[in-house]
């Protein structure tokens, strides 16, 4: 499912806005390990004056433009979820279990959505009804474009138009014919205008003739609070991961080769001799094509806890330390074998220690409510 940014966290985040570097605590620090359920953030006297007056863009290379990370787990970060967090500001991080071609391929996808249009669920109007049935959950709007061969928009249909129809009726007798049209460029808040005056919720984008993309109401009211995070191309940004076992080398060069926005080394325990061996690997292929392309692409590696665990990775190749093992609601890690460290102590830990050495940080799990992200960032890192 995409993305929907919940306005509390925007809130949350503002609160945070001061406390981006140190955790100051009001007592002395305490001698054992706090979950974020466990921390309050006292308020104090700020500048801020409005959550849009925060300027959120990380400082750790990566480009995005507000602090958040979508996790290489493979039942949530797939394409529709790099385009749709990336046209709000993240980045997702593919997973390293998928085959190279898949990877290289959603890559190619997510570098051609547009940076503001809404990538569409097409139909053909042939198609029985059955097929646009298991199409529509797919996106939020629940509509999908019903296209000719020349990728011409006809029509539209959601599933009011699939009441009370067969299941193998074709599209072309369902849908709809009276479809709000625009042409690509043309100006947001006239589309929006439109819309409210038509009564739509979406708009189909085209340039000659041909849909290019769709837009919601939704979507381009949150187009005018985000700005995309984006490769030096302009183009939307995508994260891949790479495990620590096979052939680390040849990965790593073809993620790079493929345009990848950062390279992920990941293991559950990211504290181990593998994990710095392939850590070296993955930095001098980044060098070789640094060298060769002039484009430095943050490493970044996990996952970590402790100060010494932050530090080795740092010193082994990482730009970025991911930090969390077992504060997920369902962590197999913790579950399985106790391992683990409550979140805020192991965030604030090692963001102290990769900052000593001009790393960064991502706080990897343990968020449930807005307040956590706001946490996480005054603990000195970014969640994902």
């Amino acid at each position: 499912m995409p993305i929907r940014l919940d306005p509390n966290v925007s809130r949350a985040l503002s609160v945070a806005a001061d406390r981006l570097t140190d955790v100051d605590f009001i007592t002395d620090q305490p001698p054992y390990d706090l979950t974020y359920n466990d921390v309050f953030m006292v308020p104090s006297r700020s500048h801020v004056t409005s959550r849009l007056d925060v300027d959120l863009t990380t400082p750790d290379g990566v480009g995005t433009t507000i602090p958040l990370v979508v996790a290489n787990m493979t039942a949530i970060s797939g394409r529709r979820m790099a385009e749709t967090i990336a046209r709000r500001g993240g980045i997702a991080v593919l997973p390293q279990d998928i085959p190279i071609a898949a990877v290289q391929e959603t890559i190619r996808d997510v570098k051609a959505s547009h940076t503001v249009y809404e990538t569409p669920v097409t139909i053909a109007p042939t198609a029985p009804v059955s097929d646009v049935l298991a199409l529509l959950g797919k996106r939020a709007h629940r509509m999908a474009v019903v296209v000719d061969d020349e990728n011409t928009p006809l029509g539209l249909v959601s599933e009011k138009h699939c009441l009370e129809v067969d299941r193998f009726s074709v599209i072309a007798d369902v849908m709809s014919k009276d479809i709000t049209v625009v042409e690509a460029g043309g100006d947001l808040q006239d589309t929006f205008d439109l819309l409210e005056r038509e009564r739509r919720d979406l708009a189909v984008v085209v340039e000659n003739d041909a849909l290019v993309g769709v837009l919601t109401k939704r979507g381009i009211l949150r187009s005018t609070i985000y700005s995309p995070a984006l490769d030096p191309q302009g183009r939307l940004a995508i994260g891949v991961a790479i495990g620590i076992n096979g052939d680390v080398e040849t990965k790593a060069r073809t993620m790079l080769e493929s345009h990848a926005d950062v390279l992920v080394v990941d293991t559950a325990h990211g504290h181990q001799e593998k994990m710095i061996e392939a850590l070296g690997t993955v930095r001098r292929v980044r060098d070789e094509f640094e060298a060769a392309n002039g484009r430095r692409v943050p490493i970044a590696a996990g996952n970590v806890v402790t100060a010494d665990g932050a530090r080795d990775l740092v010193e082994a190749g990482a730009d970025i330390i991911k930090v969390g093992v077992g504060p997920g609601a369902m962590c197999t890690t913790r579950m399985m074998t106790g391992v683990g460290r409550p979140q805020f102590s192991a965030v604030l830990e090692c963001a102290a220690a990769a900052r000593e050495l001009g790393a960064h940080v991502w706080a990897d799990g343990g968020v449930k409510y807005p307040r956590d992200v706001a946490l996480a960032l005054a603990a000195g890192a970014r969640p994902s």
